[in-house]
């Protein structure tokens, strides 16, 4: 659970609009692969329950507040997102639910993998099996 952290982004102030932005092996500790958004939950409601094999993600609330419970079969804690110059560091093989969205909320993944159904865990049990025997 060390390793989880979120990261303060730049952030240009101005009076026009502010300005935030992600650069990947420099505020994130790897390549993007692929970037997905995920919005129109309505207000209070879960999304997910999964962990990923190799895959590692960064996320940003970019509207809006939502929490992001992690998991490592172990430990649980839960992380706030609610600033766009904030992003959460989650590194493969972690358990993670996305919870209590506010309304008109927007998340913002970055992954380091491209989707791959295989590195996918979306049972929490199998997950608990991966953790302990290293397969499922």
């Amino acid at each position: 659970m060390d390793i989880l952290r979120t990261i303060e982004l730049p952030k240009i102030l101005d009076a026009r609009g502010n300005l935030s932005y992600v650069e990947q092996l420099n505020h994130i500790p790897f390549e993007i692969k692929r970037t997905y958004w995920i919005y129109d939950v309505p207000g209070g409601e879960q999304r997910w329950g999964r962990a990923f094999k190799e895959c590692q993600e960064f996320i940003i609330s970019l509207s809006g507040s939502f929490d992001v419970i992690l998991d490592d079969g172990i430990e649980k804690r839960t992380f706030t997102l609610n600033r766009s110059y904030y992003g959460l560091y989650i590194p493969s093989g972690m358990w993670r639910v996305l919870d209590n969205f506010s309304t008109n909320s927007v998340a913002l993944i970055m992954a380091s993998t491209c989707y791959d159904e295989a590195d996918y865990i979306r049972n929490y049990d199998e997950f608990l099996k991966y953790k302990k025997n290293g397969e499922i």
